[in-house]
């Protein structure tokens, strides 16, 4: 049965999106069978993977809505071994349409009970705010990477974040688990950077991953190509960084 893990910080900017298509890629060079699903109205992570947004007919609106199931909604892309589950601007509109649903908050999980069994892991890109579509993905989640920007205000926003899981292992998934702090955009010439890095491995200690996420060109080209940096360089620092992670995170769930 496959680990569901959700990429979730209500910040933006932090590295999301690069994640999610970037560890989904990794697991499926490791020969993992990977799902990846884009939960954010911008769509980043599907165009990120070489899929057309305006082409998308079915994707992450109708699974929530409960019209079709995972399996009508998955599409092929350019990583080896992942499928995705796209999203489209119509995403939007969910939020307001799920507020007078009963169990509003259950719906992907509902819908990911199937598809559970057809992968190693299920990846969901979140929204970057703690609102219906992140609720539903970290309801629906094992556990959660968060991302953690190096720069000055990184640690801005981290306790509402983590005072929000608490609350949905209260009431809503008492199983859910934080799988690590990641720390992204890394530049070690920086003094302000290895500050950071710093402060969050003091306070939070082994919730930190030892992977941690260099500032790469390469990394930030391949988006605009419709490809994972896996498939773009696999020999820039990027790649080998997401590599890294990708075996830390099986390594970990293998125990």
């Amino acid at each position: 049965m496959g680990k569901i893990i959700a990429i979730a910080n209500q910040k933006g900017g932090v590295g999301k999106t690069t994640t999610s298509v970037n560890l989904a890629a990794s697991l499926g060079v490791l020969e993992k069978k990977v799902l990846l699903i884009d939960a954010d109205p911008q769509a980043n992570a599907t165009s990120g993977l070489g899929i057309d947004v305006e082409s998308v007919e079915l994707g992450t609106y109708q699974i929530l809505e409960h019209t079709i199931t995972p399996k009508e909604a998955i599409l092929k892309c350019t990583a080896p071994n992942v499928d995705v589950i796209p999203a489209h601007i119509d995403l939007v509109a969910i939020e307001i349409e799920l507020v007078d649903k009963e169990n509003r908050e259950y719906m992907l999980k509902k819908a990911l009970e199937e598809a559970k069994e057809e992968y190693d892991y299920i990846i969901i890109d979140c929204a970057p705010s703690l609102g219906l579509l992140t609720l539903n993905a970290l309801t629906a989640a094992d556990s959660v990477v968060i991302p953690i920007q190096c720069e000055y205000f990184a640690l801005e926003g981290l306790g509402k974040l983590l005072n929000t899981i608490k609350s949905i292992q209260k009431i809503h998934n008492p199983d859910l688990d934080i799988e690590g702090l990641l720390l992204t955009m890394y530049d070690s010439r920086l003094r302000l950077s290895n500050q950071v890095v710093e402060e969050v491995q003091k306070h939070f200690n082994d919730m930190v991953f030892d992977t941690v996420i260099q500032r790469n060109v390469k990394l930030s080209e391949a988006p605009s190509f419709g490809e994972s940096i896996i498939n773009y360089d696999a020999t820039s620092k990027g790649a080998v960084n997401y590599i890294n992670l990708a075996q830390e995170i099986i390594k970990k769930n293998s125990k």
